[in-house]
């Protein structure tokens, strides 16, 4: 059950896809009121009550204890601490004797005081106007999948999406695009995508190819496809200032955001001075959605939308003020934007000026969406693949997410397991982090902990900064090692890719903690580093430097052993393990009766069969989703039971 509060006359963001009936009262279970800083709702908690949500916060995967400020910010320095990341994400489960969840659907900033400053209570503010909706059911996990069928399908990219893609801040020229795709093939270490970062671009100018360091787009790009491996672009927010065609159309039409005065407004990211386009209007949408068409054309099916928060530099309003001018604004904000910035500029919604302040989380989901109705109109029959880095609760329809700049560093591969949950609860399903960390020198034995970990999740991706050493696995010594955890990725993809599917149909999630399916066991709810993946496994990687780790099981399950050859099952009893993990092997667990399909390795998803499988675990059947991999039509009927 839904209930739906209305707090003033906030904006409609259409996160949830019904309309559901306003309620009147008080939002019980919250005590309400109307103070100097916004709304203000408060809960008491009681011992053993968990927070679950959040999306891609940072803290712990119980959010108990953690303060959090929901507004979409550009900050490349975080820690588990840290208030604000790149996406707004304002979706709460308080799993507990009566649980519930609360969306606080917000296009500005609203703070979460998740029993951190009093420990036995939440207070939760918005500064403006927002409507709240409670979601009541028998438990956590029913709540969830009420909030998911509530806010619309996943996003479901092409199969080759979740294959293994190689990036890297940047890739400057075609010589070295192709030496990725040839060393990767040397070594047979499997590859899908290639991902150019800013530098191939002229000037740094989106819907451009600089022409002396790729001289033939085209070519390059049909190049590899032929091979099995596409070309994903990074498109950043903001269109250089110049006289171009695109730009011309955009001033004449008022396609861009402007400033209180009516005149455009300029702001500086990579190609200096850009304009910001206006996506609340929906003529705009569609303008900037065509503008893909610049790589469709050269045969391009995938995209890295990035800097949508939107990220500004400065701004011709703030360039020459003092850095402590620069920053003023909300205390809170831990990011690199400048909230003068944010409140310098306007969009038209519905005929009326709004100052972007008040909608911003909302952009960047925004930019997604009219990226997705374009490559969608552009791509025709086939799916392409789409990833952001900001996005609101409902861009999970239109786009996967990745975390952002993250650390090469274990306790940010912690911070990557700990988001899995949040993540998924948003809807984002097709989802991860930059495998290895993309700032600082990552050690071999922490890419390849990552990688044992990221092979689980949908988006799959090792990226890292140009000033750091280079993070490919074949720079790395004993490449077999790496070979080993890629090729566990794509012998396991017809599970992936399967239960991908069913969550996407079933309005379901892929990580679950244990809490969720053994309520009954004490010890099961308090652990925090493994996860249930799918219907079949749990999921139990090392974060940290050690060797061995202890395990904690709720039933007798098999234990399933990969070293790069084979899956070696063994029985293994209920209760606490201790377990040695070589740094090139996977150890996972299958849960009772329960089977996981495998099929043969390959370095491609061109050459996987996804239908030609081989059951492994305890049971004797397994429901599979099946496709072609580029088809738009995703159905419960290409759902079929495969036996062993």
């Amino acid at each position: 059950m839904i209930k739906k509060y209305v707090y003033g006359k906030p904006y409609l963001t259409r996160s949830y896809s019904e309309d559901f009936k306003e309620e009147t009262g008080e939002p019980f279970p919250f005590q309400y009121q109307k103070t100097e800083k916004g709304y203000t709702f408060r809960y008491p908690l009681k011992e053993k009550d968990k927070i679950y949500g959040l999306g891609e916060a940072t803290g712990k995967i119980d959010k108990r204890g953690k303060r959090w400020i929901s507004f979409a910010s550009d900050n490349g320095h975080h820690e588990d601490d840290t208030l604000s990341l790149y996406s707004a994400h304002n979706f709460i489960v308080i799993d507990g004797e009566t649980p519930f969840g609360a969306f606080f659907d917000s296009p500005s900033t609203v703070i979460f005081d998740l029993a951190y400053t009093n420990k036995d209570e939440i207070v939760i503010t918005s500064e403006k106007p927002f409507t709240l909706y409670l979601i009541f059911n028998t438990d956590a996990y029913s709540i969830i999948k009420e909030h998911r069928n509530a806010s619309g399908k996943s996003y479901f990219p092409a199969l080759w999406g979740f294959g293994y893609g190689q990036s890297r801040f940047s890739y400057f020229n075609e010589k070295q695009v192709m030496k990725v795709f040839k060393k990767h093939q040397k070594y047979q270490l499997p590859l899908d995508y290639i991902c150019l970062d800013i530098h191939y671009m002229d000037e740094f100018e989106d819907f451009t190819f600089n022409k002396k360091r790729f001289p033939d787009p085209k070519g390059l790009v049909t190049t590899l496809k032929d091979e099995g491996v596409y070309i994903i672009p990074i498109v950043d927010c903001g269109l250089k200032v110049n006289e171009k065609p695109m730009i011309k159309e955009g001033l004449e039409k008022g396609y861009f955001v402007k400033k209180e005065d009516g005149t455009p407004f300029k702001a500086a990211v990579w190609p200096g001075f850009t304009y910001f386009v206006d996506f609340f209007k929906k003529d705009t949408k569609e303008y900037f959605g065509h503008l893909y068409s610049f790589y469709t054309d050269l045969g391009i099916e995938g995209f890295w939308n990035d800097m949508n928060e939107p990220s500004i530099f400065y701004s011709e309003l703030t360039k020459d003020l003092p850095k402590e001018e620069k920053k003023k604004g909300n205390p809170d904000f831990e990011g690199n934007g400048y909230f003068q910035d944010y409140s310098s500029f306007f969009h038209v919604i519905d005929g009326q000026n709004v100052n972007h302040y008040e909608v911003h989380n909302l952009y960047g989901g925004l930019l997604c969406e009219a990226c997705y109705d374009g490559v969608d109109k552009l791509l025709k029959d086939r799916r392409g693949v789409i990833f952001s880095r900001s996005s609101y609760s409902a861009t999970h329809r239109y786009s996967g997410l990745w975390t952002g700049d993250n650390s090469s560093t274990y306790r940010h591969l912690r911070l990557n397991f700990n988001q899995l949950l949040g993540l998924n609860m948003e809807g984002f399903l097709f989802s991860g982090a930059d495998t290895g960390g993309f700032g600082g020198n990552c050690s071999r034995s922490l890419l390849l902990r990552w990688l044992a970990l990221s092979l689980w999740t949908p988006l799959f991706r090792n990226h890292c900064a140009i000033i750091f050493r280079p993070q490919e696995c074949y720079h790395y010594r004993k490449k077999k090692d790496f070979r080993n955890l890629l090729n566990a990725r794509y012998q396991l993809l017809p599970y992936i890719y399967s239960e991908f599917g069913k969550a996407v149909l079933r309005d379901d999630i892929l990580f679950k903690p244990l809490s969720f399916i053994f309520k009954d066991d004490e010890t099961a709810t308090n652990i925090d580093d493994q996860l249930l993946f799918g219907d079949s496994v749990m999921i139990c990687p090392i974060l940290n430097k050690e060797k061995t780790r202890k395990v904690y099981l709720p039933v007798s399950m098999t234990e399933v052993r990969y070293d790069g050859k084979n899956f070696k099952e063994t029985n293994v009893d209920r209760g606490w393990r201790e377990i040695k993990v070589p740094l090139n092997e996977l150890v996972f667990y299958i849960l009772p009766d329960k089977c996981v399909p495998v099929t043969k390795p390959c370095l491609h998803t061109k050459d996987i069969d996804l239908s030609d499988v081989t059951l492994i675990g305890s049971g004797t059947e397994y429901e599979q989703y099946l496709d072609d991999g580029f088809t738009k039509d995703i159905k419960e009927s290409n759902i079929r039971v495969i036996k062993k």
